[in-house]
């Protein structure tokens, strides 16, 4: 019961957390909505200028006067204007002359004084002429702003906006399913070789999953952006999201030699970075796996081009961004150098490793798919890295092995320029058994084996007398290194089989025993017995 229990209560969790997946995408796209909102409706700020806002949406911008900085004037406007359309009242919005400066008032309340430095921020004739044109203008957007407030339009657009992210949803999960179904499969086979058993690269399946991610953000980006115009709450969300998020991130406080960088701009190129060493790796495979698969050289060369593609890819193209990026490079000069000290004095084994990667990579003494044998493993190289190599052993092992013990300790490579090589498998046979016969028995079994190579033919070697039997070795020449224990079995058989037709005895260990005669029970040296 309690097994059950627990198998239902993990099948409740799953689909529980598949069930709110698309809501968490729905909250972060709600809260980048707000403020990309903000952001796409209102004007950047300027040092003696601001803003008038109402719900959301700038109307013009104010000067400063010799009395208040622009952003407390147009705050203070913007309150009378929130305040207004809150109302039922009809706004009627006028204009009139005060000690030779025109007013605008609305429903007879003081709003504000047009200035001669407002008519020449906004490139108006006279201050008269602009205060005519505000003064249409905010009558204008009250009357909308007062009917958005209605219930008749809050309950329309709020059933629109239900409507809408119920149909969000199902788009959500059919993107889902036809991401999975259809566009996965065929990206990973333009990029994937055909070769069973291999699974896509980590750096695919890493973009893959991004992309659709990102399909999907925007969606639900674009949804949420859409639905925060309709009603005047959530475009004043996106206002206040900007004015204080936004301009944190994207105003400039980093200054890296000539260049002034922010927050967001500094994240965008780290990301831009992350994305080209990814498209580096994913170009290198398909590389490998679609072009140099098609052309005649070996295997290992196909791997030792793909990884000088990626990492010249990765270099290039991280010198263009930071170019195009604006940055100088000779600014980072500094800071390359202490991190090159850093580099060698506490990562001095990483370093090793990359250098003897290269060196692998470059002079390869090892390649991809040779059959080599290192300490007490056996195994194909699978894969060369910068840090690291991965061998495949016989047991279909991964180990992963630093590339700098390749280059420090002996390392047996079976598959060397010629992957032909030999292999020795000792037989004892009894005294009994004529040597030549023995020889004879021998290499006809090698012959009845297909891997067995007839040139170089077969050898065997009397190794001499043994203190139970007479030592051969029989050597055969093989072209399959990573199957030699295989073959090594087979011949073993075949050979056991070959000697008992031949009545040639495999004998087991034998042992004379000599007793000397004496007396017995033994005595004494004073003559007595025991």
């Amino acid at each position: 019961m309690d097994k059950q229990r627990q198998q239902k209560m993990g099948q409740n969790w799953r689909w529980s957390k598949s069930f709110w997946r698309p809501f968490q995408v729905v909250l972060l796209a709600i809260t980048l909505g707000l403020i990309l909102t903000g952001a796409s409706l209102a004007q950047p700020l300027g040092l003696n200028s601001a803003p008038v806002v109402l719900d959301g949406r700038p109307l013009f911008e104010v000067a400063a006067t010799s009395q208040v900085n622009a952003d407390e004037r147009a705050e203070t406007i913007s309150q009378e204007l929130e305040e207004v359309a809150e109302t039922n009242d009809e706004p009627v919005v006028t204009t009139e002359v005060r000690n030779k400066a025109p007013v605008i008032l609305v429903n007879n309340r003081y709003l504000m004084t047009v200035t001669q430095e407002d008519a020449e921020l906004n490139n108006a004739d006279s201050p008269r002429a602009l205060a005519n044109t505000w003064t249409e203008q905010i009558a204008q957007e009250l009357q909308v702003a007062q009917a958005e407030r209605s219930e008749a339009v809050l309950q329309r657009r709020l059933l629109f906006s239900l409507v809408l992210l119920l149909l969000t949803v199902v788009a959500h999960r059919l993107i889902g399913y036809l991401w999975q179904r259809w566009l996965r499969p065929l990206l990973q086979s333009l990029t994937t070789p055909n070769d069973e058993g291999q699974a896509p690269p980590a750096g695919l399946n890493l973009m893959l999953s991004l992309l659709l991610s990102l399909i999907r953000f925007v969606l639900w980006l674009s949804v949420v952006t859409y639905i925060t115009t309709l009603f005047p709450l959530t475009r004043r969300w996106s206002y206040f999201f900007r004015r204080q998020v936004l301009e944190g991130f994207l105003r400039p406080n980093l200054r890296l030699g000539q260049t002034e960088l922010s927050i967001f701009s500094l994240l965008l190129l780290v990301g831009i970075l992350l994305g080209v060493v990814v498209i580096s790796g994913i170009f290198a495979n398909f590389l490998r796996s679609r072009i140099l698969r098609l052309t005649s050289i070996d295997r290992g060369l196909q791997a030792a081009i793909s990884v000088v593609a990626k990492y010249s890819m990765i270099f290039v193209g991280t010198v263009v961004v930071l170019q195009i990026w604006g940055l100088d490079l000779s600014s980072l000069a500094l800071i390359a150098s202490a991190l090159g000290v850093g580099v060698g004095l506490g990562l001095q084994n990483i370093v090793k490793d990359f250098g003897s990667g290269f060196i692998l990579v470059f002079e390869r003494p090892i390649q991809v798919g040779d059959f080599v044998a290192f300490g007490e493993f056996q195994g194909t190289v699978e894969h060369i890295g910068a840090r690291s190599t991965e061998i495949k052993t016989l047991d279909q092992i991964s180990i992963i092995v630093p590339n700098s013990r390749f280059l420090e300790q002996e390392v047996i490579n079976w598959s060397h320029r010629n992957p032909v090589s030999r292999i020795r498998l000792p037989v004892s046979v009894s005294y009994n058994s004529d040597p030549k016969e023995v020889k004879q028995v021998l290499i006809e079994a090698s012959y009845q084996h297909p891997q067995v190579l007839s040139k170089p033919p077969p050898l065997v070697f009397f190794k001499g007398f043994g203190d139970s039997a007479l030592n051969f070795e029989l050597l055969v020449w093989i072209a399959d290194p990573p199957k030699q224990l295989v073959i090594k079995s087979d011949l073993y058989f075949e050979i056991e089989a070959t000697l008992r037709q031949h009545n040639i005895e495999i004998p087991f260990p034998q042992r004379d025993l000599h007793i000397r005669s004496g007396e017995f029970p033994p005595s004494l040296s004073d003559g007595s017995q025991l």
